[in-house]
This record gives C-alpha cells, structure tokens and sequence, in this order.
C-alpha cells in the first residue's frame, strides 16, 4: 500500500470508531436517538450542502462538507448494523462488486464482460453498457425504462430522468430545434388556459384557485391551466436536456442569483422604510440592474 492507502485506511477506521463510541450505550444522546428514517433529511441536506460547495468553487468548504456526508452515511450504516441487517463491510462490498461488473472495459475478470460489445471509448458508449449489464447481468430490467425512477424523487429531478430513460428508447426529438418548437407550444396553451380561466369568472374580483366549490367552471378551467403549466415545466426540461443543461442545476444557479440580488433590492427597500419614503417599483428594478452589474 501507498502511504496515502495507509492514511486513509487509518482515517476510515478512525471514524468508524468514533461513530461506533457515538452510538454506544454511553456515547452521545443525540446519536444514539437516530435512525434510518430520521437521518434521510440530514444526509439529503448534507449532500445540498456538498453541491453547494462545489458550485462556489470552495475546496476547504467542499472537504468540509464531504466529511458530513461520510459521517452521515457511515451513522445511517451503523443503525442497520446495530439492528443486525448488514454491516457496514457489506455495503463496501457490494459497491466494489458491482463497480467491477459495470467496469468490463477496466477490469477483465468482470462479470459484465458478456455485455461489452466493443471498444469502450466514450462516455455514451459506457453508459449504454451500464444500461444492459444492469438489465441482463442484474436482471433489473423492469416493465417499463421508468421503473427505475424512484417515486420519491423531487419533480423536477423525475422530469428530467423520465425524459432521459424515455430518450434512450428512442422517444426524443430529433434536434434542440424540435424540443424548442414543443415548448413554445406549451407556452401558447398556457396563454389559451389563461383565456379560459379569465372568461370563466364570475368577477374580475374572483381568484382562480385550483379548487374552488363556488364556481366548477373555474375549477375546471383552473385544473386545466395547471395541467398546461406542468406540460410546459416537462417541455422546458426536455428542451434544457437536448442542450446538455441539467435543469436541477440551472434553477438552482438562477435562485443563487435571485437571492443575491434580491437581497440587495430589499437593503434599499428598508432604508427607505427607516427614512419613511416609499419606494416604487421602477425604483427596485433599478437597484435590481444595479445588483446585476456587480459579480
């Protein structure tokens, strides 16, 4: 072994001692209270964090982070260990087999070399083993490419991997263009639901809400735009896919930048309610342009 192997084997071991000694009888109450439905938040929080981090372009607070999420991982195994399902070794097992599987193109004694096809020199052509090793080594192959997509996931995230698995089935469109076209689409049946919605009003003063027991017409019409809204959301991911964009990180960079700004926008807001002036809207558009300009 190398002396870094050597350090970071000692450091492993380090940690899971210490998170062995947090979660005995007389370690840490906090710890010893957790368990694998409680810790789901924390190791989701902790690898926002890890993005977050990495998106900054801040490595001491990326190293930072990723020590969370370790942790948060090796105290979720320690509760199954504790409850005798798996160890902690097994999981560290099971990743390596199964890396060695996907890998036929590094490791030559892999169980998935029946399904390499030819030379792997491409990212497209990895991915396109992973796929068929996990179907016909695995025997993960599903009903439908979708079954893969865990329920649980956030919307945006499901949009976006349903698209992807539907793409790899051939149901894409041919060019960026195409997928363009489909969401200026989109966009047109928003503004012919909004007409719906507005015509169906009993009152100017009346508010669409999505549900509402006084007025079908306008629950109709309401559900209706809603429905054209979700397409549109599908469209614009489809359509940020076929750029090579992950839409997940696109709106995550544009709420940076909303906060960033915003913030600045409410700091001139609330010296003017300290000096008792009103400030207009035009006035916050203009500090928002202000904000822009400085990185």
């Amino acid at each position: 072994m190398t002396d870094n192997e050597n350090k970071t084997a000692e450091a492993f071991k380090k940690l899971y001692e210490i998170t062995n000694t947090l979660t005995s009888e007389n370690g840490c109450p906090w710890d010893k209270d957790q368990t694998a439905l409680s810790l789901r938040r924390d190791l989701i929080e902790e690898s926002f964090e890890v993005s977050d981090a990495v998106t900054s372009k801040d490595a001491p607070h990326v190293k930072e982070e990723l020590g969370d999420v370790l942790f948060n991982v090796m105290l979720m195994a320690s509760t199954f260990e504790k409850s005798e399902e798996f160890t902690l070794s097994q999981i560290i097992e099971m990743v390596s087999e199964k890396l060695i599987r996907r890998h036929p193109h590094v490791f030559k004694d892999s169980e998935g070399f029946s399904e390499m096809t030819g030379a792997v020199k491409d990212s497209k052509t990895v991915l396109s083993q992973w796929d068929r090793i996990k179907e016909n080594i695995e025997g993960r192959k599903g009903e439908s490419v979708l079954d893969s997509v865990p329920e649980d996931f956030p919307p945006l995230l499901k949009a976006y991997k349903y698209v992807s698995k539907a793409a790899k089935k051939g149901f894409t469109w041919k060019n960026a263009d195409e997928a363009k076209a489909k969401l200026k689409e989109e966009l047109n049946e928003i503004q012919d639901a909004v007409n719906s919605v507005e015509g169906v009003k009993k009152s100017s003063a009346e508010i669409p809400f999505t549900v509402s027991s006084s007025n079908k017409k306008l629950e109709e019409a309401q559900l209706n735009l809603e429905e054209e809204i979700g397409d549109s959301f599908l469209a614009l991911v489809n359509y940020s896919r076929m750029l090579g964009v992950d839409p997940m990180i696109a709106l995550d960079h544009a709420n940076r930048k909303f906060s960033k700004r915003f913030r600045a926008v409410e700091k001139e807001i609330n010296k003017a309610e300290k000096k008792g002036k009103d400030i207009t809207l035009e006035d916050m558009c203009r500090h928002w342009n202000d904000a822009k300009k400085k990185k």
